[in-house]
């Protein structure tokens, strides 16, 4: 009886042993696990496309301070501010936001080689014109659009575009090689109206209007693109005096962003609002919080391209809807976001700024 309760003894401390060991591998693995569960491997790899204004700068910030974002690179061009501006601010948000991912000099003019110059309501430098912008690094020596097509290259299916700007440097990596362009993953768009009014013209959105041939050669391009209008960073999305104070006070990086709207706050209430859009953040935010977007629709997107009154408005052609001048044979290449929760967009902004 003395054996065996010795025997049992023996066997339960053997099992004990095993435990402690297989736990402690356990705890070892868990502990590997969380040391490399936010490695760049498992994010989600983004180029941004920009024409970096003081919006622009905003949206950058945000997508750097987003843990499950990788920003391998940005592209920036000619559009809110010219070409060099461009990338001193894309440098200095960066910078701002803790981010050293590369900057690449891209198109300078429109995919038709036609220079458009256009009014800037954030101020010459794009950001206020409050002396913000003194960037430590420089932008690489290569080429935007190589750089586009070299990293879809090295990671079919993995990267998505972030256009926030005119889409000439996309328009162009599309005519260079449209094979490694369709192994894009996604091009998230800030543009087009939506389904409400323009801001170039009354149904035309300045990104699309900069440079409209480019923006039809990225809708019929076969890539998936998803497309954030202006409609959706209206009425409740629109930022307030009020909020703007409270921008300010969250710390050096909040104050960066509210010092870089003060042109275009000027802007608007030199013409009767009191609130600002910022379309480029809440395009953004599309991408990095899911949860944001309450609403989608597939649709088949046509861009103007003939000079005259509609120039540069996109029109929408919904999915399951009927046309009557149609024939209805449609690609439904775009999905447009037609909600998202635009009451909750500031305080969403200023949070993922903490």
């Amino acid at each position: 009886m003395k054996k065996r309760n010795t025997k049992r003894i023996i066997i339960g401390m053997m099992l004990m042993l095993t435990l402690l060991l297989c736990a402690c591998a356990d705890k070892g693995a868990g502990a590997d696990k969380k040391a490399t569960g936010n490695t760049n491997a498992e994010k989600r790899k983004v180029i941004i496309d920009t024409d970096t204004g003081a919006d622009d700068s905003s949206a950058l910030i945000l997508a750097a301070m987003c843990d499950d974002i990788e920003i391998v690179g940005v592209t920036v061009l000619v559009g809110n501010v010219d070409l060099e501006q461009s990338a001193k601010n894309a440098l200095m948000a960066l910078e701002m936001a803790g981010c050293d991912a590369p900057v690449y000099k891209g198109s300078n003019d429109t995919i038709n080689g036609i220079k458009k110059t256009a009014f800037s309501v954030f101020g010459e430098d794009g950001m206020g014109e409050a002396d913000l912008v003194h960037p430590k690094r420089e932008a690489e020596e290569g080429d935007a659009v190589d750089f586009i097509l070299d990293t879809v290259k090295s990671n079919p299916g993995e990267i998505e575009i972030v256009a926030l700007g005119p889409a000439t440097n996309i328009a162009k990596a599309i005519e260079k090689d449209p094979e490694t362009m369709k192994k894009v993953k996604m091009i998230w768009s800030m543009g087009t109206a939506g389904l409400g009014p323009g801001n170039a013209s009354p149904v035309a959105e300045f990104n699309v209007y900069a440079d409209a041939e480019a923006y039809k050669i990225m809708l019929d391009s076969d890539i998936p693109i998803t497309i954030i209008g202006l409609d959706m960073c209206a009425d409740e999305a629109q930022w307030t005096d009020d909020q703007f104070v409270k921008l300010s006070g969250s710390g050096e990086t909040g104050k960066f962003v509210a010092e870089s709207f003060g042109k275009i706050r000027e802007f608007y209430k030199n013409n009767g609002s009191e609130t600002v859009m910022n379309c480029d953040a809440l395009a953004m935010m599309c991408v990095t919080n899911p949860d944001f977007v309450n609403d989608r629709t597939n649709t088949h997107a046509s861009c103007i391209i003939e000079e005259g009154e509609t120039y540069a408005q996109v029109i929408f052609y919904k999915e399951g809807f009927t046309y009557d001048i149609a024939n209805n044979d449609f690609n439904y290449n775009v999905c447009l976001v037609t909600d998202v929760e635009k009451a909750l967009y500031f305080d969403n902004y200023l949070k993922a700024l903490h």
